[in-house]
């Protein structure tokens, strides 16, 4: 039972609406089941900028804002890691983990040996 609401107190920690590195998005970070996804709720540029860059054709015509960047990542320890995150700018996908640092989400995506590490804030 201790373990069970241990998951429970963290996923309530890193559920909820992030602002992207550089204020250009909010993401709502959400659980279904044993794992957690994240979709873009705000753009600084608008609700009508289009997916235009991702490399399924019949994608491109998608409004951002809805779209899941973050999906299927699942708790192991004091993280969630094993799914991926979308990047729209360029339209790639990455493996990924995220986890929290004080109140700030880290959110890392992997390429190979590579990664990117970048610091989402809570939206109040």
């Amino acid at each position: 039972m201790m373990a069970a609401l241990s998951t429970m107190s963290y996923a309530q920690s890193v559920v909820g609406k992030w602002v992207t590195e550089g204020g250009e998005s909010h993401v709502e970070v959400y659980q279904v089941g044993d794992k957690v996804n994240g979709k873009i709720v705000w753009l600084k540029s608008g609700d009508g900028k289009l997916d235009s860059k991702n490399p399924d054709k019949t994608l491109q015509n998608r409004k951002l804002v809805g779209t899941n960047i973050l999906t299927g990542l699942k708790k192991n320890k004091d993280k969630w890691e094993g799914g991926s995150i979308y990047n729209p700018k360029n339209g790639k996908t990455y493996r990924c983990s995220i986890w929290l640092d004080g109140n700030k989400l880290k959110v890392r995506g992997h390429l190979g040996i590579f990664h990117e590490t970048q610091t989402w804030t809570k939206d109040n």
